[in-house]
């Protein structure tokens, strides 16, 4: 008799944090990972990465806080959310009923916020890492600028570091003249894994009315049009370091998510397909393990896989 042919793994590992499967949702998209309880079954995802928590609720920017573009979002939110505590006490809990790994994704406007935050989640039941945004480009404070400057990325991860027992996910901005520096930065201070690309700086213009669409003038971008970029950065950072990476950017289906792979990631997140389609994360999944299935390759072998051209 022919043997059945062993079903490929997709499972990943990320350091200390295991995945089932490398497809998890980008922070920011789906609110705190219950809001996609309506669409899917969370545990068809390898995780949640919550929005960005603080100290103290924010209210955000005011609206229009959302744009449209070609191939493409903007937004300007403003780091809105009910801050650490409510999500501890009140959607966490709702979280460890499901088989998915939860990241917290946490933002402070300066270092010692960052330390005290990860204090808070260190010891909370159900968290499996924390994903340090240090890249938003939509608030006046905190955000990019500790991303742009490799000091201060350092400091801000070495104090997280010191501050958990958790894996630390550093969040890398794109809007830097070399994100190596930075992703070198992150690692010789302690980080675990690296996350990138978060969204780049863009604008819109209503010209009828010859001011910018959004409240705050400017915002970042995500979406398909972003994709290539974000590959290419990944590609580069896999070479500068030796950290698992997280490929993040318009990232709609699962040869999308397997160009992150190849690239050098070992997991990737989704988010602006969330905001069209809601269980997108999943079938993204689902499509990366029929690819594994037609090849016969576990998903942890793709990991920088890619071929030279030619």
């Amino acid at each position: 008799m022919t043997p059945a042919a062993r079903t490929p793994s997709l499972a990943v590992s990320l350091g200390d944090l295991r995945l089932k499967n490398p497809v998890l949702t980008a922070s920011g998209t789906s609110g705190y990972g219950v809001d996609l309880l309506p669409h899917c079954d969370l545990s068809g995802l390898g995780g949640i990465v919550s929005k960005s928590l603080s100290l103290m609720p924010r209210e955000g920017n005011p609206p229009a806080r959302l744009a449209e573009t070609p191939g493409g979002l903007l937004n300007s939110i403003g780091l809105q959310n009910i801050g650490v505590q409510a999500f501890l006490d009140d959607k966490l809990p709702l979280l460890r009923q499901h088989d998915v790994a939860v990241i917290a994704n946490i933002f402070g406007e300066t270092v010692e916020e960052f330390g005290e935050l990860a204090r808070r989640i260190d010891g909370a039941e159900g968290v499996a890492a924390i994903e340090l945004n240090i890249s938003c480009p939509n608030t006046d404070r905190g955000g990019v600028e500790f991303g742009v400057d490799p000091e201060a990325t350092a400091r801000v991860t070495a104090t997280v570091r010191s501050a958990t027992r958790l894996p630390v996910i550093v969040k890398l901005s794109p809007n830097v003249t070399d994100i190596t520096v930075i992703a070198r930065a992150a690692a010789d201070a302690g980080a675990d894994i690296l996350s990138l690309i978060n969204t780049f700086f863009g604008m819109a213009v209503d010209v009828e009315r010859r001011r910018p669409i959004l409240s705050s003038g400017s915002g970042g971008l995500s979406g398909p049009a972003i994709r290539p970029m974000a590959v290419h950065l990944v590609y580069r950072v896999a070479r500068a370091v030796t950290l698992p990476l997280i490929g993040i950017g318009g990232i709609r289906t699962g040869d999308d998510a397997l160009e992150f792979i190849l690239a050098g990631a070992s997991a990737v997140e989704v988010g602006t397909a969330t905001f069209t389609e809601p269980a997108a994360a999943v079938r993204i999944a689902r499509e990366i393990g029929e690819h594994c299935a037609r090849h016969a390759v576990d998903v942890a072998s793709l990991v920088g896989a890619l071929r030279s051209p030619g």
